[in-house]
């Protein structure tokens, strides 16, 4: 292979969206998918939406009804592995090695709950911490990589529809902010969406399913992220979000993001 094509989607529950998984695998052709909040346990993961279009290695950590994260490859998936940075067992990560040495890491990040104060809502202090872990291990991190998954901040204030209305809102507060900054510092992290999507330029990848209408207000937010240690940014060669997903029948509230490297 001389190139490498990985997509990143949280698609809010796997089996309520097999039609649109379906779909974007055989339009879009990634070698690699990587799914957030798949809300499905292992063992009734529907395996074959993927098998029967070549995606044979699977690397799944999946959670009844809640959270869930999985690989899904057409490329060998080497040494799986999952931490847990919730520290409380909830099913947020999996990573795996693939035969080129890149480390890939799939990461779905705590929602946060709607008060930013982690006194009065622990679910808050949670998020902080998972991200917090999250620097720990990057701090330590000596291997090409690769981490994808929705990370539940907008860090940049032309990553929302409105700093001004959205300062004090769970996703884009300083507080926040300023923790992925320290997460992207720790290992020197590029981020790939605004590399190819210079800020202050647009770029969403969620919009809220209590928009009645998501196309005409645009109220959406850059809660999904690719992020490549320096030498893997180096090797990419295209990024974008498929905002058109948002249309699709019975869609999630995000949309896929694909990156393609140079091998």
């Amino acid at each position: 292979m001389s190139k490498l094509k990985i997509a990143s989607w949280n698609i809010n529950s796997v089996r309520a969206r097999v039609p649109i998984v379906g779909r974007f695998l055989d339009e879009e052709q990634p070698d690699i998918l990587c799914l957030q909040e798949t809300k499905a346990e292992d063992k009734v993961f529907p395996a074959e939406l993927f098998t029967s279009r070549g995606y044979v290695h699977h690397a799944l950590n999946g959670q009844r009804m809640h959270h869930g994260v999985a690989i899904l490859s057409r490329v060998p998936l080497e040494d799986p592995g999952r931490h847990d940075w919730q520290d409380n067992g909830e099913a947020r990560h999996v990573g795996a090695r693939l035969p080129n040495g890149l480390r890939l890491e799939n990461v779905y990040v705590p929602a946060g709950g709607d008060i930013p104060d982690r006194t009065l809502n622990p679910k808050f202090g949670q998020k902080l911490d998972f991200i917090e872990r999250m620097t720990r291990w990057s701090e330590g991190l000596d291997e090409p990589t690769l981490i994808v998954g929705d990370f539940n901040v907008a860090p940049l204030e032309c990553d929302v529809w409105s700093h001004k209305a959205l300062r004090d809102v769970v996703s884009h507060t300083e507080v926040e902010i300023e923790a992925l900054a320290r997460l992207q510092a720790a290992h020197d992290w590029v981020d790939l969406g605004r590399k190819f999507v210079p800020a202050p330029e647009r770029c969403f990848t969620w919009w809220s399913y209590r928009s009645p209408d998501w196309t005409k207000n645009d109220r959406g937010r850059r809660l999904d992220h690719m992020w490549a240690s320096p030498s893997v940014a180096a090797q990419a060669t295209m990024h974008k979000v498929h905002e058109p997903c948002r249309a699709w029948e019975r869609p999630s509230d995000h949309v896929p993001l694909v990156v393609e490297l140079s091998l």
